[in-house]
């Protein structure tokens, strides 16, 4: 059909912005993201586990992993009767984990996730941008400070 004229979804003009909207009003609430957390750290866990983990009503853990399930972001394994529940993909437990890093960012200071990185951190880091025809990624070598550590 029209394949090569298919949007690229890196674009400002891309029609994936608003379903993007959609993935981070998703994932704008803590109970949410600590069932993620909790999933990416046990391949899968079922809703009483999940409950226990993030200290919630197994209730309303359910509710959320359904909320979840319908946006694709988890997926579902039946074992007997039990309903065990895992990340569909990384992408979701990236958005996670990029989320909590800015949030130590907003903190001021060094945030943790630089302090454990600065000693193997290269005085070069390659910084990826999207070249012009949106097929394919070039790297830049980029000069960076590394400040002394603490």
């Amino acid at each position: 059909m029209n394949a090569d004229t298919s949007r690229c979804g890196r674009l400002p003009e891309s029609e994936y912005v608003e379903l993007a909207v959609e993935v981070f009003s998703m994932l704008a609430d803590a109970t949410r993201v600590r069932i993620i957390m909790a999933l990416r750290d046990a391949s899968e866990l079922s809703v009483n586990r999940l409950a226990e983990t993030v200290d919630k009503s197994p209730a309303a853990v359910s509710q959320h992993l359904a909320k979840l399930r319908l946006a694709r972001i988890v997926s579902t394994r039946q074992e007997g009767t039990r309903i065990f529940y895992r990340l569909e993909n990384e992408h979701a437990q990236q958005l996670v984990a990029d989320a909590i890093f800015q949030a130590e960012h907003s903190l001021g200071g060094t945030p943790h996730h630089h302090r454990a990185a600065d000693a193997v951190r290269p005085a070069v880091i390659p910084v990826y941008r999207l070249n012009r025809n949106c097929r394919s990624f070039e790297s830049q070598p980029r000069w960076r400070y590394r400040p002394a550590l603490a």
